[in-house]
C-alpha cells in the first residue's frame, strides 16, 4: 500500500471517529480543537477528510494484487 493510500485511510478513520463522537455524544472533536465548525482550519480538515473518503472509494475497487507489495528478492 502506498503512502498516499495510507494517508487517505488515516484521514478517513479520523473522520469516522469524529462522526462517531458526533453521533454518540454530540461532540465535534475537530471543531473543538480548531475553533468551531466555521473556522478556516476546521473547514480545511473537513475538506481533507472528505477528499480522503473519495480517494478511498478507488482503493475499495482495486484488485488485491495492486494493493500488496511484491516481496523483496532475497540476497
Amino acid at each position: 500500500m502506498s503512502g498516499i493510500q495510507r494517508t487517505a485511510l488515516v484521514l478517513a478513520i479520523i473522520g469516522a471517529i469524529n462522526w462517531g463522537l458526533i453521533g454518540f455524544f454530540r461532540f465535534d472533536l475537530v471543531a473543538a480543537m480548531f475553533g468551531g465548525q466555521a473556522a478556516g482550519f476546521s473547514r480545511f480538515i473537513y475538506a481533507l477528510v472528505g477528499l480522503a473518503g473519495l480517494y478511498c472509494i478507488s482503493i475499495l475497487f482495486k484488485p488485491d494484487e495492486e494493493l500488496e507489495r511484491s516481496p523483496e528478492p532475497q540476497r
